[in-house]
């Protein structure tokens, strides 16, 4: 297993793009900020790309800037690559419309977050990269930290071939920093994804005084539209072209991905169509699900753009009857969120053309879930899976709320579990931000995950606040890939561990444990006086649960 890492998203993507490229333009922006922070700091210790050279990073006044330096850099012939997530993504999009316009390859690199509205949230969904559709970039879905450095890969790789420039997105937080244990892509992979052929073609389409060429211009109605259409060909050419760069890196790494991933029964009756992280914890729950005999799936999205509705028909099983389309965002005043309406309108022409490929039209309804990182569990999966068997279901809902004021939202049992949880080993640490409870709990996943054979998954539980506010870490491990991107449920952990005594009165720290459970404390009260400071409520817990009880000073 010498080709495993223990590594966050964030450095898994920036991993792939420093080693394929030649400039990288930067500016922070949580949660993108990791994968800039490394680059600068791989480029300062003189660390260089597939071909040899150190890549020129370039920290610019603002995201504008940095779209403006990458457009310039790719003007120039040059493999550039940036960064960026929400407001940083809007001050991108007049840059992106000229790279895109010019037919020009370049991956910007988005840890989707949510953007600010009736206010701000640093945390993640869709909204940034929604924002982004009428720009002519393709758009690239991750689910997990393995698939961010994966199609990271792809995506270098399919813009080279196919001349579009591609946004590959991962979600905020839940993937770009999450810690998990994946399979690294070596440098003589990444070489033979890019090709010099297509690098030379590159530098051919630079500016230069020795093949003069005339960009930029303003054109009158006479030609502008033809000259927009005239793209038509490499638009409709590139979902095959990323779909072959999917079968070379299969081929090479043993790792498979399609435009559309479709996972499940293979006479599926309810499917759930997503993209983003949340298709990691809908496979876990169509996973239980269907060994308890249901007959449901799960199609992934993959590329969102350009848009491939003969993929998307393939994909899904003929036996389909009922489809739920999730969305981890909102358009508001429009009758449906993007995705959702992406797939009605393609499953409604098909329906109409002279081959459709279901005997009657299966029922299509669209959700919205997890917006600046709602948790989004395998109970609610199982609620909206249920919702598809009712006669009428709900067309419009949301899933994760209580929407008590225009009640769309949909009920669901949060005593509901996976199979998952017996699988794997679950712990839950409480500290204080800037306590080092968080790097420490890095730290202990990176030891088991490098020095085992076990996978491990992080993931770190914090708001706003720099530092001072409590800080919640969820650690699991397992034999097998952990596909659980939620937060542990009540009951489920294993291991208990509190940092900051003053919690004891103030939380429910107990709440996570299982039936005999770990609990391990830090406090200065010795050993002998320890269970008499303890809460009432919390010994009362304890002796219910069978808590083993340990005590630190440290």
């Amino acid at each position: 297993m010498n080709n495993m890492l223990t590594i966050d998203g964030n450095e898994a993507v920036a991993n792939v793009a420093y080693r394929v490229s030649e400039v990288i333009a930067i500016y922070p922006i949580t949660p993108s900020s990791g994968m800039g922070e490394l680059s600068d700091e791989w480029a300062a210790q003189g660390k260089t790309n597939v071909w040899g050279c150190v890549p020129r990073v370039v920290e610019l006044q603002s995201e504008g800037g940095a779209a403006g330096t990458v457009h310039g850099a790719l003007q120039a012939g040059s493999l550039a690559t940036t960064f960026t997530a929400s407001q940083g993504l809007l001050l991108m999009i007049p840059n992106m419309y000229k790279i895109a316009g010019e037919l020009t390859p370049t991956v910007f690199h988005v840890a989707a977050r949510a953007l600010a509205t009736h206010a701000l949230s640093i945390f993640g969904d869709h909204s940034d990269v929604m924002a982004t559709r009428g720009t002519g970039f393709a758009l690239l879905a991750s689910n997990s930290v393995q698939e961010a450095q994966d199609m990271a890969a792809i995506a270098s790789a399919s813009t080279l071939a196919g001349r579009l420039p591609v946004l590959h997105f991962f979600d905020g937080f839940r993937t770009s920093h999450e810690v998990a244990k994946i399979t690294s892509v070596d440098d003589d992979v990444l070489r033979k994804m890019l090709p010099q052929a297509l690098i030379a073609t590159q530098r051919q389409r630079s500016l230069s005084p020795e093949h003069p060429v005339l960009r930029g211009t303003s054109q009158n109605p006479d030609v502008f539209f033809q000259a927009r259409e005239a793209q038509n060909p490499w638009f409709d050419a590139f979902p095959g072209i990323v779909q072959q760069v999917m079968d070379d890196f299969g081929a090479a790494t043993g790792r498979r991905y399609q435009l559309f991933d479709y996972v499940g029964a293979p006479d599926a009756e309810r499917v759930i169509i997503l993209m983003g992280s949340g298709a990691e914890t809908v496979q876990e729950t169509v996973e239980h699900m269907n060994r308890q005999g249901e007959k449901v799936g799960l199609l992934k999205v993959r590329l969102y753009r350009p848009w491939a509705p003969d993929a998307l028909l393939a994909a899904l099983p003929v036996t389909t009857k009922a489809i739920a389309v999730l969305d981890r965002c909102k358009e508001p005043g429009a009758d449906g969120e993007p995705l959702f309406k992406d797939v009605l309108v393609s499953l409604a022409e098909n329906a109409a053309s002279e081959s459709p490929r279901f005997a009657t039209l299966p029922k299509v309804i669209g959700g919205r879930y997890g917006l600046a990182s709602k948790e989004f569990n395998p109970a609610m999966v199982f609620a909206v899976f249920s919702g598809l068997t009712a006669a009428l279901p709900k067309r419009r809902f949301t899933v994760g709320i209580n929407d008590d004021v225009t009640h769309l939202s949909l009920p669901y049992d949060p005593a509901f579990r996976t199979d998952a949880v017996r699988e794997t080993f679950g712990a839950v640490f409480y500290g204080l931000g800037s306590d080092g409870t968080v790097s420490a709990n890095k730290n202990s996943i990176k030891i088991i995950g490098d020095e085992t054979d076990l996978y491990a998954q992080g993931y770190f539980v914090y708001d706003s606040k720099k530092s001072g506010a409590m800080t919640v870490s969820h650690l699991r491990f397992g034999p097998q890939p952990i596909r659980s991107t939620y937060l542990t449920g009540e009951g489920d952990a294993k291991f208990i561990a509190c940092h900051q005594p003053l919690f004891l009165e103030t939380h429910d720290l107990l709440a996570h444990a299982a039936p005999g459970a770990v609990f391990l404390l830090n406090t200065p009260v010795p050993a002998d006086k320890v269970w008499a400071s303890l809460p009432g409520v919390m010994q009362q817990q304890m002796v219910a649960k069978r808590i083993h009880f340990h005590v630190i000073d440290a």
